[in-house]
């Protein structure tokens, strides 16, 4: 319903404005060479990239269709015939004249037909209920393949109704699409495609870059406070021991032995700290067996399914262990669950139902299920 009303709406703007935009153009552009153009121009290609720019904005808002375009800046304070030959330079400007005659045309078209699925129903269900005496008169009425002459063929008309109506409801958004769709092929530019790679780099890089600067701190934190201050504990120590060696060799002894410890801690946590920078077992065996080594340590029973065959690339590889480890911690602290499914799947492929897992009785609904 809400994608035939939008199309209603679409199509009753399409035409007016597109007409106009387009007249006003050409026109525009016809005087011209009377210089009367030149000062007209500005405004009215300005009208046209307003058009342009909202039906840009519909396609993202409505139908998720971004549609990336590129203007070349325009001088500012710049005289209206400077600004004129600015705009008829832009190879953007060009697009959005030649989508005013598409889209008046096959744009119209392609925006009426979201409700045409939805209101040709109605005219089966008015059929149906025995408008066709007055539309079939003494003779025959067709509702699209079905001959309407008495009650029992309107009925028949009101069922082929029915038919449409469910059909319209999965097939209307995508005839919405499809107008956007064309929209897209007639605005869209190489160069704000381009823009809108690069634009998607450079978050990535953007977020990638503050994801380094995180880790080193947290690992410049786990050195500082974790290992180094047991190290510097040990020097402590043995600096104490030198003294009872001679005179007292049994309390020596226990200091040693408290050293001794206090090593094998600091040597545990820097082998903590290694395998968070970048797990053994994630570079020998990948991150099916890294994951399960995971779900060993916690404190939840953890099942963990995983079909990635093949190895993928090792940043790739590492990022996935790093974000499923943070899942999966927060799945402990916060989620209060008993158990936790956690299913590794190469991309393109969709993740079994818990139905299907190897539970009996399944996952409870308070269970956090883990996709990556």
């Amino acid at each position: 319903m809400l994608a035939a009303v939008r199309g209603l709406v679409l199509a009753s703007a399409v035409l007016p404005f597109a007409v106009l935009g387009l007249v006003l153009t050409l026109l525009s552009l016809a005087l011209i060479p009377l210089g009367i153009g030149l000062v007209t121009t500005p405004a009215v290609l300005a009208l046209v990239r307003t058009l342009a720019a909202t039906r840009r904005r519909l396609a993202e808002e409505w139908c998720g269709v971004r549609i990336p375009v590129v203007y070349r800046p325009l001088t500012p304070g710049a005289r209206p015939w400077t600004r004129t030959v600015e705009l008829l330079r832009d190879p953007q400007t060009w697009r959005d004249v030649r989508w005013l005659p598409v889209d008046m045309t096959a744009g119209f078209v392609t925006a009426l037909l979201p409700a045409v699925p939805l209101l040709y129903p109605v005219e089966g269900f008015a059929v149906a209920a025995g408008l066709w005496r007055e539309l079939a008169g003494d003779g025959t009425y067709w509702y699209g393949f079905v001959p309407v002459s008495d009650q029992p063929t309107a009925l028949g008309a009101g069922a082929t109704a029915a038919v449409l109506l469910v059909a319209a409801h999965r097939f209307t958004p995508a005839l919405l699409l499809l107008h956007f769709r064309l929209t897209h092929v007639l605005l869209a530019s190489p160069e704000g495609e381009l823009a809108e790679c690069v634009r998607e780099l450079t978050k990535m890089r953007r977020d990638a870059v503050d994801t380094s600067a995180a880790e080193l701190r947290r690992i410049e934190r786990d050195l500082h406070d974790g290992a180094q201050a047991r190290l510097v504990a040990m020097g402590m120590d043995l600096g104490t021991v030198e003294a009872p060696v001679d005179k007292d060799p049994e309390r020596a002894k226990l200091l040693l032995a408290q050293t001794r410890r206090a090593s094998a801690e600091a040597l545990a946590e820097l082998r903590d700290l290694v395998r968070g920078i970048h797990p053994p077992v994630l570079a020998e065996r990948g991150p099916g067996d890294a994951v399960r080594a995971l779900a060993l340590r916690l404190p939840v029973p953890t099942e963990v399914v995983v079909d990635m065959p093949g190895r993928a690339e090792a940043p790739v590889e590492s990022a996935a262990y790093f974000a499923v480890s943070e899942i999966l911690a927060n799945a402990v602290k916060h989620s209060g669950a008993g158990r936790i499914w956690a299913d590794l799947r190469k991309a393109g492929r969709t993740p079994r139902s818990p139905a299907n897992w190897s539970s009996p009785s399944g996952p409870s609904p308070n269970t956090p299920r883990i996709f990556s």
